[in-house]
């Protein structure tokens, strides 16, 4: 019995420890999922320009070894990788999206593989906070901050 109470425990712990908390319309909670997924599909295939769409016009990045750079162009030069370096996984896991009116905000961990010239495989995470901001009827992010883990 004292093993079923155990077993019942750690369950209940993992899964408390990996919940979500999404507060606001559920439309609006399944479009920055979507766009979420959408980023990270354009950080694998290498998309810049769909990069930088992700982004609002005077979105501002904070980078965890460098200043904050503003405005799509400095976006899109910061996420464009050398010749020979491709991310092959991108992916980001929200803990919690907030939505309040036309801003929302979301944190959670990101993790990915980066393969360099010489062929090896670099893996990294780290951990996230995003402010969107509705656009024209779609969600945006505005501002971009994170670090590694």
């Amino acid at each position: 019995m004292r093993l079923l109470i155990y077993i019942f425990l750690l369950f209940l712990s993992i899964n408390v420890a990996n919940s979500q908390t999404y507060i606001g319309k559920e439309k609006q909670i399944k479009q920055i999922l979507e766009n979420t997924k959408n980023f990270s599909k354009y950080v694998n295939t290498s998309n810049y320009k769909m990069i930088g769409e992700c982004y609002t016009t005077d979105a501002k990045i904070f980078p965890q070894r460098g200043n904050i750079l503003e405005g799509k162009k400095a976006i899109v030069k910061y996420w464009t990788l050398p010749e020979g370096i491709k991310t092959i996984q991108h992916k980001i896991t929200q803990h919690e999206i907030r939505i309040v009116k036309n801003t929302a905000y979301d944190y959670g961990i990101y993790e990915g593989t980066t393969v360099k010239k010489d062929g090896k495989k670099t893996s990294w995470k780290g951990k996230y906070v995003i402010v969107w901001k509705k656009v024209a009827g779609n969600w945006k992010i505005y501002l971009d901050i994170w670090n590694s883990l």
